[in-house]
């Protein structure tokens, strides 16, 4: 990724934003509009409220665009006890839990809490989500089948989950996460799953080989 994130800074809280990750879900504008103003320069404004109200709403952008660094000695954000996955209807895999990009050799090499994986095989900011689904319609539905379902695990999905995006293939995962509907509650309960990044899978949201067949090619 080029462009680093840029940051908005006050006395008590330091706000950091990721323009390459924002596909404008807009909790942070309709939650606290006096600090999250887009008609204003800078749009954050965080010395405009107080750091654990910033703080509340970060936690809702669920990309992970938006994160902050307490200096008034308040809490980091800690990661959920539940790892869990929702699936939006022709769009990313939105993502909550303990989770830890690896490099080819299983080292965590990235900490998140909050991301949105593309799974249309178009985003330019692979492999987060950048909206390029509505550029190309993309279409994915946000339900698990009952065949999906039928092989799902009976563990808690918690601990540490690793995602290990493959060149040109998947993400392939490392612990237990459970698929969650629109009201958070549990679906069905996953192991070392492998996340559909192409587009092009039959058994979505999980890969069932189709990058090989269609030429997928990623970072």
């Amino acid at each position: 990724m080029k462009n680093k994130p840029r940051s908005y800074d006050a006395p008590d809280i330091e706000v950091t934003y990721d323009v390459k990750r924002c596909i404008h879900f807009a909790a942070c504008t309709k939650n606290l509009p006096g600090i999250f103003d887009t008609g204003k320069r800078p749009w954050i404004q965080p010395e405009n409220g107080a750091a654990d109200a910033i703080a509340e709403v970060i936690h809702k952008c669920p990309t992970g665009a938006l994160q902050y660094h307490r200096k008034d000695g308040g809490a980091a954000e800690a990661a959920p006890a539940q790892n869990q996955f929702q699936a939006d209807a022709n769009g990313p895999l939105f993502l909550r839990g303990n989770f830890h990009f690896t490099d080819p050799t299983g080292e965590p090499i990235k900490a998140e809490t909050r991301l949105a994986l593309c799974r249309c095989g178009a985003s330019r900011n692979k492999p987060y989500c950048d909206n390029s689904h509505q550029d190309i319609n993309f279409p994915a539905s946000d339900r698990l089948t009952e065949e999906q379902i039928a092989k799902a695990s009976t563990v808690q999905p918690t601990g540490e989950f690793l995602l290990q995006p493959f060149e040109n293939g998947p993400v392939v995962c490392q612990g237990k996460i459970a698929a969650v509907n629109e009201d958070g509650a549990t679906v069905a309960v996953f192991e070392n799953p492998a996340f559909c990044r192409c587009g092009g899978s039959n058994n979505k949201p999980f890969c069932d080989g189709t990058h090989k067949k269609i030429g997928f090619k990623s970072d």
